[in-house]
């Protein structure tokens, strides 16, 4: 795998970037294809900068709220007292990888931020007890987790399908129920044989020769986030109780049982109100709520700053009707029974340079699913064809992998080896799902 980390350490640019250099791909592609002028290009591009500002909203409080979550006292609780079970290097290696890949299914953003703070805390808590761990490998357990995101409850992609007044659902004509998508039969036991496959894979490639051990040398555990609580006022008391969140905690509680009670469907803003009750619920005061806010604002900049960039990419997609042609040359080389795997594919590949699931099923799912509506495979296996792929690549592609990393210490050519192998089993599993639902 050295000459693949290399490769990657060298040539893979930042995701913005990659945002930008995509434009300029597309906007080529457009004068190419279509009889689109340059001034109509840039035109379409412009206007569509502003189509998915919902869209973003949602997308940056999935890893805003799902960040908050995971920082909060009673999880760094569970977190340090879930570091006490494994009692030997493998088992902490498959351990990690499971909690995160639960962590994961509840929410991308809970998932990433679990991995990376359980290998910490296990790795620490392996070393009080004399025992040495491949702390790469277990930092690399914890990134593996994420890639059964896409199949779980924050699954952007089909979340966005089943919302109403999504582009989605304005291209349909009609949204796509989660029970076709995420809680179908099929994507219920793809996620499960998923994660077997990978925890037998990581199983086999775990470091078992003492001297190829790398361990963790420093203290890497993290502190609970500092709480500037000082009580000086009658203002500052209001900060400091425990009641304005919790009212409001309570109230979310409420409002989401009387929406999934009258009938509601799971959609972006459930998830994310969801995830905002659980914080109310769950942080002390105010004050420790804005503390964690403060933290985990660092992590969102980016995707708000790209995501425009793929909205205007969208933009001149449909504009121009570069949209058209790629689909009718994407029908022209798919069956029914082919279709999605060639969308599965084609989604791992476009991963690389939208490395975003929101971002992805942007400017990706309208074109597969006119491609899908031509050949008459049903529109939900093209939506969950583009989450596999972009889940599965995500195994390679050092986006996702940065907080991770940071929090571990480490750079994506240290754990890189280790997901390839997870990209190659995970990957079986989800080209052998879409094929056999295709049939």
């Amino acid at each position: 795998m050295r000459p693949l980390n290399t490769l990657v350490e060298k040539l893979i640019p930042s995701a913005l970037v990659f945002a930008i250099v995509l434009t300029f791909i597309v906007a080529g592609l457009a004068l190419i294809f279509t009889d689109a002028g340059p001034l109509e290009v840039v035109e379409e591009w412009g206007i569509g900068l502003a189509g998915l500002l919902e869209f973003i909203t949602q997308m940056a409080l999935i890893l805003f709220l799902g960040y908050i979550l995971a920082n909060t006292r009673p999880v760094r609780r569970l977190l340090r007292f879930l570091a006490k079970v494994p009692k030997t290097a493998m088992q902490a290696y498959l351990f990690v990888f499971f909690v995160a890949a639960c962590a994961s299914l509840i929410t991308w953003g809970l998932g990433l931020v679990v991995g990376g703070l359980l290998a910490r805390e296990v790795a620490h808590v392996l070393r009080e007890r004399g025992i040495v761990v491949h702390f790469p490998m277990l930092v690399a357990a914890g990134f593996s987790g994420f890639v059964v995101w896409h199949m779980g409850y924050s699954a952007s992609g089909p979340l966005t399908a089943a919302t109403p007044d999504s582009f989605i659902d304005a291209q349909l004509g009609e949204t796509i129920p989660i029970s076709e998508t995420i809680f179908s039969t099929w994507n219920i036991i793809a996620a499960v044989v998923t994660v077997v496959v990978v925890l037998g894979a990581l199983y086999l490639i775990a470091p078992r020769n003492e001297d190829a051990l790398i361990p963790l040398t420093v203290d890497a555990r993290e502190s609970d986030v500092e709480v500037d609580d000082e009580v000086v006022t009658p203002a500052d008391r209001v900060d400091a109780s425990r009641i304005p969140t919790l009212l409001i905690g309570l109230m979310l509680v409420t409002y989401l049982v009387i929406h999934f009670a009258g009938g509601g469907s799971l959609t972006l803003d459930i998830v994310n109100w969801s995830f905002l009750a659980l914080i109310m619920l769950l942080v002390r005061s105010p004050f420790e709520l804005i503390a964690l806010t403060k933290q985990a604002a660092s992590n969102v900049g980016e995707i708000l700053l790209q995501f425009p960039l793929y909205a205007g990419i969208l933009g001149m997609m449909a504009g121009t009707g570069l949209m058209t042609v790629i689909s009718e040359a994407f029908v022209a080389i798919s069956t029914t029974e082919t279709f999605a795997l060639f969308a599965f594919l084609s989604a791992g590949l476009v991963n690389f340079f939208v490395p975003s699931g929101g971002g992805q099923i942007a400017v990706q799912a309208p074109i597969l699913l006119d491609a899908a509506e031509a050949l008459g495979t049903d529109p939900a296996i093209a939506v969950m064809a583009v989450a596999y792929g972009d889940q599965w690549t995500n195994m390679i592609q050092p986006f996702w992998a940065l907080p991770l990393l940071a929090i571990a210490g480490l750079k994506m050519r240290d754990i890189l080896s280790y997901t390839t192998i997870v990209l190659i089993a995970s990957g079986l599993v989800f080209a052998g799902t879409l094929l056999i639902v295709s049939m």
